[in-house]
């Protein structure tokens, strides 16, 4: 996903090792947390990470010499807190006796806040004798750069020093190659009974049914000792900010469907989760470990997946992406004037330049969603202010589509990297082997996307739309563009033999004939005509893409299929939403039901949380989907997914200019009989609306209705 050097295993290849579905992560802002059920951290993809540096590597408890028995495990449901529960192992005698096993609960508990981590490890003696209780940690912190983790070899590292330590805690330091001076601190609430640069050991004497807390911080800078009252201060900071960004906007509920309401909540709550409060405004982060930053693209989607209920992340996104347009051309970074960031990281690697992505262009499609989703932020909330502040940075972005997005003249938006180091294909699916022709050969560039032609055309009409409202001359030219674009793909990407649109061109103008879902994201910009529209439809609706747990990303038996792969046979729950909600525009309203139901299904086996992707075999009576184990989770785009599907099966639209909710058609996936949308804002009105299935027809109720809004209904 989302860059070059994202884990391209497959899950034959991966098979018996861990997969990062057994890792739990937590997150703030640019700090985030992996590790294992038992809370340990091993130095593999887990971590403690800050502005993509590893500054915790390794941290392993041990009681009584073992790892104790894990009894449970997970997130709190609103992602602030990690608890595990576990119990002693036999221990070793002490002062001439031993405890027996499970006569100890120890739990500990963590969370992630103002670039810290913060771990209570408590323990209760529920023995019948006094225990003296023999507990370790094993430590380290490496500074490895997030791509280093990730695999990427370097030819050589910065200094690490000794690590320093006193009577409780340990300084880690590393000088890197770009003279930047990295430091962590690990402490602890106790002093150690012993404590080495690597190992920390306590002794705890516990009376039958007392309890005693360990307090443990770390972050890259060192802090008041661990206690009590700073743990709970800051649990209260940390779950205030999080409760607070997921009350933003409207909210969803199934009333009569517990489980259906646990998968709303997750997804939010993952929503929340990834959402930094930047000095711009909140902006959804890719995803937990490896895109834990943002990501132009995915901040994009992910933000029009959830404008219906909550606009604030659009708004923040638009805000974070203008301030950081291009304006030079660089091959390294794959910029032009006008273009829109595809990636910012902060490690050492990028700041080097050893790899682009300190400030990375190298997205063919962002500029262009940029644009979109301007327009669908103005007619959301008729904000035309904001519109106003990014006007200059729109204006910029069209002239990139018009002067450089189109490298050799012939009206369609392309892409070729400049330069070894970026990426081969710089559409969403942007692994080396997602773009091909059916006989498998990759294509010569410069590479058109079929998908990107419909961002450009939704940006084209955006601008359009909007420059007849801030009284822009350049209206009809935009206008025109549009049109013009789109007869361009009628007549260049249709395959009639197919009934299906090719999936890109090349650099001669031949059509790469594989059939893939990128069609779907066609959909959702509305620029096929009705009859192409329709048999699209049929076709992802059919056992080529359908597997009953979703779409996959390419149609079966087509050249490179692997429902193992990343791009190529898999489902993308973010990439089936953009499709149902394309054919949700043309009518297929019981088809987006029918699939919402379907991806619903797979999430009740992924303890609620949709993950990036999942292997694309076909549904099995009795059987769960296959996960693809190094899939981030959770990820922005999966857990908006269900917003943009539930929107698309309601048939819902909001226009803010004529101050209207238009209702057509509504639809319910089957089981689910009411649904109730509250708090929905339109400008400054207001309303609630009640779904409920009647018969064969599902009905809306609006309620508690504040302000001038008009409620249309059309069947």
């Amino acid at each position: 996903m989302d860059d070059g050097y994202s884990v391209q295993t497959t899950a034959a290849e991966a098979s018996g090792n861990e997969g990062l579905e057994r890792l739990l992560a937590l997150k703030d802002r640019d700090t985030f947390l992996v590790a294992d059920g038992w809370g340990d951290l091993k130095g593999g993809a887990d971590g403690l990470f800050d502005q993509d540096t590893r500054i915790l590597s390794r941290l392993v408890m041990t009681v009584g010499g073992a790892r104790p028995s894990r009894l449970s495990s997970g997130a709190s449901r609103d992602n602030v807190f990690f608890t595990c529960h576990s119990t002693n192992r036999p221990l070793p005698p002490m002062g001439g006796r031993s405890a027996p096993a499970g006569v100890m609960h120890v739990e500990r508990r963590r969370f992630v806040w103002n670039r810290r981590m913060f771990e209570r490890v408590q323990m209760v003696n529920h023995g019948m004798e006094d225990v003296l209780l023999p507990v370790a940690f094993e430590f380290g912190a490496d500074f490895a750069d997030i791509f280093q983790v990730r695999g990427t070899l370097r030819q050589r590292s910065g200094r690490a020093e000794t690590p320093t330590h006193d009577g409780r805690r340990v300084t880690f330091r590393y000088t890197g190659l770009d003279d930047v001076v990295r430091t962590s601190t690990l402490s602890f609430s106790e002093p150690p009974a012993r404590l080495t640069a690597s190992r920390a050991e306590f002794l705890f004497s516990l009376p039958t049914g007392k309890r005693l807390n360990l307090f443990i911080e770390c972050g890259p800078v060192p802090a008041d000792t661990p206690d009590q009252t700073r743990w709970r201060a800051n649990a209260v900071a940390a779950r205030m900010a999080m409760r607070a960004r997921r009350r933003r906007g409207a909210s969803v509920r199934g009333p009569r469907s517990p489980r259906f309401n646990q998968w709303l909540d997750q997804s939010r709550a993952d929503m929340a989760l990834l959402t930094s409060d930047l000095p711009t405004g909140p902006y959804p982060y890719a995803g937990v470990p490896w895109f834990s930053t943002p990501f132009g693209r995915d901040g994009i989607l992910s933000a029009w997946q959830m404008l219906w209920l909550d606009p604030s992340l659009a708004r923040g996104v638009l805000s974070y992406l203008a301030a950081r347009q291009a304006t030079e051309t660089s091959a390294f970074r794959d910029s032009q004037p006008g273009k829109i960031m595809h990636e910012t990281r902060g490690g050492e690697m990028s700041a080097l330049h050893e790899v682009p992505f300190g400030l990375y262009y190298g997205g063919v499609d962002t500029t262009c969603l940029f644009v979109a989703l301007a327009g669908a932020y103005a007619t959301r909330t008729g904000d035309l202010e904001l519109i106003r502040t990014l006007w200059p940075h729109l204006i910029a972005a069209t002239e990139w589509m018009r002067d450089y997005g189109d490298s050799n003249g012939d009206g369609l938006i392309d892409y070729q990297r400049a330069a070894e180091t970026g990426l081969s294909n710089q559409g969403w699916k942007d692994s080396e082997d997602s773009i091909f022709h059916t006989d498998g050969a990759f294509p010569k560039g410069p590479v058109a996307l079929l998908e990107v032609q419909g961002y450009a055309y939704a940006a084209w009409r955006a601008m359009a739309d909007l420059g007849a409202r801030m009284g822009d001359a350049r209206t009809a030219d935009w206008a025109g563009r549009a049109e013009d674009l789109r007869q361009r793909v009628e007549d260049r990407f249709w395959m009639e033999d197919e009934g299906f649109y090719a999936i890109a061109l090349d650099g001669d103008g031949a059509q790469c004939r594989s059939i893939g879902s990128n069609a779907g994201h066609l959909l959702f910009t509305g620029l096929p005509a009705c009859d192409r529209a329709q048999a699209v439809s049929a076709r992802l609706l059919s056992g080529e893409f359908r597997t009953g747990w979703g779409l996959r990303t390419l149609a079966r038996g087509q050249a490179r299929f692997n429902p193992m792969s990343y791009h190529n046979g898999s489902v993308w729950p973010h990439d089936t939403a953009l499709g149902v909600a394309g054919m949700a525009l043309y009518g297929e309203r019981d088809a987006a039901a029918l699939i919402l139901g379907e991806l619903y299904a797979a999430a009740t086996h992924f303890q609620m949380r949709l993950p990036e992707l999942f292997c694309g075999f076909d549904r099995e009576a009795g059987e769960p989907p296959i996960a693809y184990p190094v899939a981030c989770i959770p990820q922005a785009w999966a857990a908006g997914s269900v917003f943009l599907m539930l929107q698309a099966s309601l048939g819902l639209s909001i226009d803010a200019f004529e101050r209207t909710v238009q209702i057509a058609s509504p639809t319910l996936p089957v089981g689910i009989d009411r649904l109730s949308v509250t708090g929905l804002a339109v400008g400054d009105a207001c309303v609630d609306l009640a779904f409920q299935r009647l018969g064969d027809q599902v009905v809306v109720m609006p309620t508690n209705k504040v302000g001038d809004i008009r409620i249309v209904m059309t069947h």
